[in-house]
């Protein structure tokens, strides 16, 4: 538990760091790109990175498994998976490279934009790298490069790469390609000081084979749990107007701000679950998946009510043309709050019940997929004359569908966990009721300030309203070791001893 309040706070601060860096790209993209360059970019983006996930091959996740089972030199498994990822995003770049139409299927792109599928290579490379220190609980990295250099050289050069002749149409594409490579190389310097380069190490086409099979489920899965965040959007760039894309991408990536909290403890829950499994401590891993979904799914409320409420202000940041977005926001706010059990849920499932959670993976996105076409179908019947109102509706009918089919999945899962470990699995508490009550009460005397005040003022009285009734009413002592300086003390001696 000290092992996963530590790494919670690390990475608590930079989702914080996250958060400072998000916003400026979100201002820059809207202001100087406008809606549809950046509903193109959005549309490559999700190809772009869920090819990388599945080259990956479940690393993220199942790395953690292997090195707690093999004796091998850890380089040398770690580099195993380095090297499938490799020819594997090189393929995938290549094919996507020369049959551009899966990123772009508005069929609008320049030259330099195809050059975006070279950051496949490097985000499956950063997955596999950063799955190697969490299982140090080098968590620091993570933070570094997901939450700092990352975001902030996306920012930074979004807005440099504007005022350069010729590049400026590409400069959302080029901005992101090199934002991953510069976390690639910020990652790999703490991993060759902690694994240095293997030793002996010879490819053995079998055992890759073997390995990548046994890989397949929880590559697929990892795939289709992001790709619930993502389908939606491509389904969107089908049925609606680069435009509407862009939108609906500026309201996820505000709405994906507490998603990135579920990121504070996944790092950190896979090592400390596999290691209860070889001990078969059921009860401890019941305890700590309850234990952490109640974390995330408290932190994920107060800061969806926080940007939620406000959430005029915040999509006008960007531009006018993007407050009609409010309502997606609000609907994607709400589903990373329900989505919660489903996460923690999943990180013991992938271990002991891991085609099981493939296929109920594989129903979420098919059902989401299913209700979201259903929806662009019902709007298209509708015959909205006025072309923006049409695309805000389609926006809020994707955003309601992802918001749908993920209570169900948290549901689902946490049946069939607590049926695995025979040990109930809730991180419902009553005091979430009181505490977004109290929220909800302040905020409505924050949307009466003016936009300004709205956001300097209204979102930290909000999430302070919210945080001190939480803290009084629904936290208990196990719930404030998450605080406990002296337990992140024991959990660093516990790092230092992982690593000697």
């Amino acid at each position: 538990m000290a092992a996963l309040a530590k790494g919670g706070r690390t990475n608590f601060f930079g989702f914080l760091l996250r958060l400072a860096a998000r916003l400026p790209f979100l201002f820059i993209a809207g202001r100087l790109y406008g809606a549809d360059a950046l509903g193109r970019f959005a549309s490559a983006l999700v190809v772009v990175e869920l090819a990388a996930l599945l080259c990956s091959m479940g690393e993220k996740r199942g790395l953690a498994q292997r090195l707690a089972e093999s004796e091998e030199n850890r380089a040398n498994l770690v580099f195993d998976g380095i090297l499938i990822a490799l020819i594997l995003s090189g393929v995938a770049a290549l094919g996507f490279y020369f049959v551009p139409a899966p990123l772009f299927p508005s069929g609008e792109y320049t030259a330099l934009d195809r050059l975006i599928v070279l950051a496949i290579p490097g985000y499956a490379l950063t997955e596999i790298v950063l799955a190697a220190q969490a299982y140090k609980y080098d968590i620091a990295t993570t933070v570094r490069a997901r939450a700092v250099v990352e975001p902030w050289t996306i920012s930074i050069l979004a807005g440099v790469l504007w005022f350069v002749p010729g590049v400026k149409t590409s400069g959302l594409s080029m901005a992101y390609l090199l934002s991953i490579y510069a976390g690639l190389a910020v990652a790999l310097i703490p991993f060759l000081r902690t694994y240095g380069l293997p030793h002996n190490w010879h490819p053995h086409p079998r055992l890759m084979l073997r390995f990548t099979w046994r890989a397949l489920p929880l590559a697929l899965a990892d795939a289709i749990e992001w790709g619930t965040r993502r389908v939606d959007i491509f389904i969107l760039g089908l049925f609606a107007a680069p435009a509407a894309v862009g939108i609906y991408y500026v309201a996820q990536q505000v709405a994906s701000l507490p998603q990135k909290l579920k990121t504070s403890f996944e790092p950190i829950l896979g090592p400390v679950i596999t290691r209860k499994l070889r001990e078969r401590d059921y009860a401890a891993i019941a305890r700590q998946v309850c234990q952490v979904g109640f974390w995330i799914t408290a932190a994920q409320a107060g800061i969806a009510l926080s940007l939620g409420i406000p959430g005029e202000a915040i999509m006008g940041l960007v531009g006018p043309n993007f407050v009609g977005g409010t309502g997606a926001l609000a609907f994607l706010l709400a589903a990373e709050v329900v989505a919660a059990t489903a996460v923690v849920a999943e990180a013991a499932l992938i271990y002991v019940a891991r085609v099981r959670n493939l296929w109920v993976s594989i129903g979420t996105i098919a059902v989401q997929a299913l209700i979201t076409v259903l929806a662009m179908e019902a709007i298209d019947s509708m015959n909205i004359t006025d072309p923006d109102r049409a695309n805000y509706y389609r926006a809020g009918a994707a955003a309601g569908a992802l918001m749908l089919t993920l209570g169900a999945a948290s549901l689902t899962k946490a049946f069939m966990l607590s049926r695995i470990l025979r040990e109930p699995i809730n991180n419902w508490r009553w005091a979430l009721i009181w505490a977004a009550g109290a929220a909800i009460l302040v905020g409505q005397l924050v949307i009466l300030l003016p936009e300004w005040l709205e956001l300097a003022v209204g979102i930290p009285a909000i999430l302070g309203v919210y945080g001190w009734v939480i803290w009084t009413r629904g936290f208990g002592p196990e719930d404030r070791i998450l605080f406990s300086r002296k337990l992140a003390h024991e959990a660093e001696q516990q790092q230092e001893e992982l690593k000697r």
